[in-house]
């Protein structure tokens, strides 16, 4: 048979057995929307901080090894059960029945990566409307909520970074200013002694405002994990808005949310590169960048080096959530998923590198307006997106549009991953229930009671200790689940697919298929 009559024969069976089921309507609906879907929100505050703790651009190159070696590979096969399949995490693993655990464990850990993902969607949702004023409220100190330690002045005439690391000569208080042991008149100096009387030597831990408005009025932070608190009721309207949002990109099925994703997935590179160019021209920009890539290659030998870069090429790639198999399920037959596994996976990791440089030139700018040495401002995660890039801002006019631009930008990132992320549970649970699809009236039931279970469920972040809640899940739904998943595919895909006969002839035939 002819590669082209096989191509004629599986295009028909293909449409046969799935007539009843989507396919991407536009030429590069599913590159953008599995593109949109890695590059999140781990590109912008995640990625830069490890670059920098692991020694600089030596950081480079595992990161880059575990792309070509684990990355790609994975991303390829995962696209391929995906559209060999035609079904989602949750029943395409029903070609190998002794392994379809992995399907259902991508559900959960998917599951999990949901609750706290959209409520971070929330609070850069709540940032942005509360951006749309003249000045920003965490501009300033306010003694409503800021600590002590809270200093909105950093000109060299009000404040002066010190370490004061000599105990026998400093004294440190809980304040964040540091003194001299000995008082003006003499005595020995404690923090309890009236501040006039003291000798001050500078700042050994001062906040900026952005850090005590996000912990004090923004969360409303309690002490610890076990302290629940109550409802932030802010909070609690922006994680649903959150949801809502969430439901009306994927209510409508990939026919709309295939065309979100060219503006979605698009435009915060717009936006990047406006941010960009904003802090390449900014005081001290070198300063930040040459922490960012000033390479260490003494960390080449620490493992821990190599564990990170494994966790972010699985993290940014969105490796075994189960969301790559999802979008390639609907994918026609002979699509190049090579080609889409390459072009996603390289993008999406230049991105992460190009968004190190725009980090950290704001890094370096707020080092110079503060005195401060780049490692006392660098933070990652919530740190940087809530409290240092905001602080940054409010010292550049207009500072509105600036934060309304990050913000809007990180609102598309995430709404990007969010929506595939609810569609890898809507398509399983259409893919085991298939009668659900030819009624319109209950799929959009059965998307709706899933964006309102999830967001139930997620209740939980909006105490005053859900900040908490957010790491805890963060570091245990992912990390070691994920590289256990990813290998158990490649594992079950390599020894357990058939015989090796029927592998190979398979293979073969469906590399000449997609060359045909």
């Amino acid at each position: 048979m002819s590669s082209e009559n096989l191509k004629n024969q599986n295009d028909e069976e293909y449409e046969n057995k799935n007539k009843k089921r989507e396919t991407w309507t536009g030429k590069f609906d599913f590159v953008l929307s599995a593109l949109g879907y890695a590059v999140g929100l781990g590109n912008v505050w995640r990625f830069p901080y490890l670059c920098y703790r692991n020694g600089g651009g030596v950081f480079f190159i595992p990161y880059f090894i575990f792309m070509f070696l684990v990355g790609i590979p994975l991303v390829f096969l995962e696209l391929g059960v995906g559209q060999f399949t035609s079904n989602g995490p949750l029943t395409s693993w029903k070609m190998i029945p002794i392994f379809r655990g992995i399907g259902l464990s991508m559900n959960i850990v998917n599951f999990y990566a949901n609750l706290y993902y959209n409520m971070i969607i929330g609070y850069s949702l709540y940032y942005l409307v509360i951006s749309f004023r003249s000045n920003l409220p965490w501009k300033d100190c306010n003694p409503l909520w800021s600590s002590p330690n809270c200093v909105d002045d950093y000109s060299q005439l009000n404040f002066r970074y010190e370490t004061c690391d000599d105990f026998n000569r400093t004294l440190r208080c809980d304040n964040g200013k540091c003194f001299n042991i000995s008082t003006l008149t003499g005595q020995k100096a404690n923090c309890s002694t009236n501040q006039s009387d003291l000798d001050l030597i500078g700042w050994w831990n001062p906040t900026f405002p952005s850090q005590d408005y996000w912990n004090n009025q923004i969360l409303k932070k309690s002490n610890g994990i076990e302290e629940s608190g109550i409802i932030v009721w802010q909070i609690l309207v922006s994680l649903l808005a959150a949801w809502i949002i969430a439901w009306c990109t994927v209510v409508k099925g990939i026919g709309v949310s295939g065309k979100i994703v060219y503006f979605t997935a698009l435009f915060p590179y717009v936006v990047l590169l406006i941010l960009g160019i904003r802090g390449w021209i900014l005081p001290g920009a070198s300063l930040g960048i040459e922490f960012y890539i000033k390479p260490d290659f003494s960390k080449l030998s620490d493992i821990n080096v190599w564990t990170d870069a494994a966790s972010q090429i699985f993290f940014s790639l969105s490796i075994a959530y189960g969301g790559l198999t999802s979008l390639a399920s609907y994918n026609k037959f002979q699509n190049n998923i090579m080609r889409d596994a390459i072009v996603v996976s390289i993008s999406n990791c230049l991105t992460s590198v190009f968004a190190g440089f725009i980090i950290f030139s704001y890094m370096g700018y707020l080092s110079h307006v503060t005195g401060q040495p780049v490692n006392q401002v660098v933070q990652q995660g919530q740190g940087l997106a809530f409290i240092v890039y905001p602080y940054a801002v409010t010292t550049i006019p207009p500072a509105p549009l600036w934060a309304i631009l990050f913000f809007f930008m990180m609102l598309l990132l995430g709404l990007d991953t969010m929506m595939t992320s609810v569609e890898i549970t809507i398509t399983s649970i259409l893919d085991f229930f298939p009668t659900l699809r030819s009624r319109g009236l209950y799929k959009i039931s059965a998307i709706t009671i899933i964006c309102l279970v999830q967001f139930i469920a997620s209740i939980n972040f909006s105490l005053q200790s859900g900040t908490y809640w957010i790491e805890f899940v963060d570091y245990y739904a992912g990390n070691w689940a994920v590289f256990l998943i990813g290998a158990l595919e490649a594992i079950s895909i390599s020894w357990f697919y058939g015989t090796f006969p029927k592998k190979f002839i398979f293979l073969s035939k469906y590399l000449k298929f997609l060359k045909a």
